[in-house]
């Protein structure tokens, strides 16, 4: 413990002020021939740790180093010369990977990713019953105010009602008292996130939810109120506000596919137009 203590103030010392040793590569540990310089650990060391921070960082990282090291100095000696031949799989990682990043390019360059509201709508119509919520969601305002101040009956009649002229006091009202207020900019939420925080706790939601449009519950220091402006059920099929996301997502995706698909066509028409590619008859009729 005290030798592993020693070895985290040396580190500790030559990361925060040696840095002539960075620059002449000294040795911190060697496994077989490579070597690890402190030229080379101190390019791995984050930025924004301190001193103390920076050692502890740093003999986790020599350590996984050897353990690497010794790992691969052990396959070495123990694989044959032809188990260590992994040429042909560098070279089609690589070809995979430039072609990756050459897809990817032509996306970002010439696909028109947009997704219209229609061919949502289009989509949702067609496949409803892929759609069926797992849990139970609602568009709701939630109000935490402290007790001191809190009008519960204000409150109630200022959340239920579509009078601009009391939406514009409820805003005020919650601006002045509020310590939270949010409308989850009239976005369907899960009922799980809503009282997650308030103390309230509802065993049974889908019969609370058909029966009130309230959740009060308090502490010894607020008062929590939660209107349900509307709602929906666990095995319902969901609001298509709460999915659209997840279909422009779809329909983008197979918009790529199409994309590539249509780009290798071209590709390949363009090779045999252009006497890039030669096809040779093989005497082996079995091919």
């Amino acid at each position: 413990m005290i030798k592993y203590g020693i070895y985290i103030v040396f580190l500790a010392t030559l990361l925060s002020a040696c840095s002539l040793l960075f620059d002449t590569g000294e040795p911190i540990a060697k496994v077989g021939t490579k070597v690890l310089t402190m030229q080379e650990l101190s390019k791995n060391v984050p930025d924004y740790l301190d001193a103390t921070d920076s050692a502890l960082w740093a003999d986790d990282y020599v350590k996984k180093w050897v353990q690497r090291e010794l790992l691969l100095l052990k396959a070495e000696e123990s694989l044959k010369g032809n188990e260590k031949d992994v040429s042909d799989e560098l070279e089609e990682y690589r070809n995979s990977l430039i072609v990756f990043r050459y897809k990817n390019e032509l996306i970002r360059q010439k696909m028109d990713t947009t997704v219209k509201n229609a061919d949502i709508q289009k989509y949702f119509g067609e496949h409803r019953e892929s759609f069926i919520l797992n849990r139970n969601i609602v568009k709701a305002i939630y109000i935490k105010v402290p007790v001191s101040v809190s009008d519960p009956k204000n409150l109630k009649e200022l959340c239920a009602s579509d009078d601009p002229e009391k939406q514009a006091r409820l805003n005020e009202y919650c601006l002045s008292y509020a310590k939270a207020y949010d409308r989850f900019n009239d976005q369907w939420v899960a009922v799980d996130l809503v009282l997650k925080n308030t103390p309230a706790f509802i065993a049974d939601q889908e019969h609370f939810l058909e029966k009130t449009r309230f959740i009060e519950s308090t502490d010894r220091e607020y008062y929590y109120i939660i209107y349900i402006r509307d709602y929906r059920l666990a095995g319902q099929v969901s609001p298509i506000e709460f999915v659209q996301n997840d279909i422009r997502n779809l329909i983008l995706s197979k918009q790529k596919l199409e994309f590539l698909k249509q780009i290798e066509k071209d590709i390949y028409k363009e090779g045999l137009d252009n006497n890039k590619v030669k096809l040779f008859k093989t005497k082996n009729k079995s091919l």
